[in-house]
């Protein structure tokens, strides 16, 4: 396992876009990942990095109540890393535990729960799957795709309060609720909206491979619709009530959307991945589609920043 050092970089470009109304650019903590540069970081709200660790390839990750981190440093290992003293003080490779062995198998996501235990959603053998702290398993929920694949069946999934799962199928362009006993109760096939795919990654690609959803307060569902370079708000009778389009943000065009955060304050902090140096990697925008703050920085993180997490606004803790 190799270990960046931590250090102070002699260039910080950190662009910041301030309301009118205000007097002083809002500050922001954050955590982020980015494959192409191998590295995940805190960065602090005056722009230093402050903790960094070599990565591999890496669609999530999770800050813990206890201060830890778990992320993963391949498509099958996951760990839980004090950053403290950087040891992992917890390990998993879903590539040889729990009837794996032998099977093409890729994370995307995982979540630890509030009992201890860790949820892992396994593309290729197409299930999600609960664990004890010892790699035990100790439950299994069978997931529905229309053609399995290691590296498409899931990007993000997320346990919710009710004890369901909101899992977003890239492979299928679909976002599906699942109950506990793995029965789909909503979906929502994400919309081409009259456009024919176009491949690649960049801001001139097209489709549907949604990446993020957020179930809010109200019962909507918030979706980052991958290379689709959008984010809608949907009801539960799949009614589109609020969408960010590509080109809604003045000098911005969103590429591939990935991790959505929704602040204390109403805003949504967005994952602009592949959208080149021109474009910030990480946008805050409030529902009336102004932004209020960005961060592009192509020394520390390239153009592969696919998960980020605003950690402190002006000081505030955010959780």
């Amino acid at each position: 396992m190799q270990r960046l050092r931590l250090l102070t970089l002699l260039s910080v470009a950190t662009l910041t876009i301030v309301p009118a109304a205000t007097d002083a650019a809002p500050k922001r903590k954050f955590i982020a990942a980015d494959s192409s540069k191998k590295r995940i970081a805190v960065v602090d709200e005056s722009g230093k990095t402050i903790w960094q660790r070599r990565i591999g390839p890496l669609h999530d990750f999770q800050m813990l109540p206890n201060g830890n981190i778990l992320l993963q440093d391949s498509w099958t290992h996951l760990i839980e890393v004090d950053p403290k003293t950087d040891k992992i003080v917890w390990q998993y490779d879903a590539q040889t535990s729990n009837g794996n062995t032998g099977k093409r198998v890729e994370v995307h996501s995982f979540q630890r729960l509030d009992n201890g235990d860790t949820m892992i959603a396994e593309s290729g053998p197409s299930r999600i799957i609960e664990v004890d702290k010892s790699g035990r398993l100790k439950k299994i929920v069978h997931l529905k795709v229309r053609k399995s694949s290691p590296h498409r069946d899931t990007r993000l999934v997320r346990k919710l309060a009710n004890g369901h799962y909101l899992v977003c199928h890239e492979g299928d362009g679909v976002v599906k609720e699942y109950d506990s006993a793995g029965k789909v109760v909503w979906e929502f096939a994400v919309p081409l909206f009259g456009k024919k795919r176009r491949g690649g990654h960049g801001v001139n690609a097209f489709g549907n491979q949604c990446y993020s959803a957020v179930r809010l307060p109200n019962g909507n569902t918030l979706i980052g619709t991958g290379n689709g370079h959008s984010v809608i708000e949907v009801t539960p009778m799949k009614k589109i009530v609020w969408k960010l389009e590509q080109n809604d943000l003045p000098g911005i065009q969103l590429a591939w959307v990935t991790t959505l955060q929704v602040l204390p304050n109403g805003n949504i902090v967005i994952g602009n991945c592949h959208a080149g140096p021109k474009n910030p990697q990480i946008i805050e925008v409030t529902k009336g589609k102004k932004v209020v703050w960005s961060f592009t920085d192509f020394q520390r993180f390239g153009n592969a920043l696919t998960n980020s997490r605003i950690l402190t606004m002006d000081r505030r803790p955010v959780r």
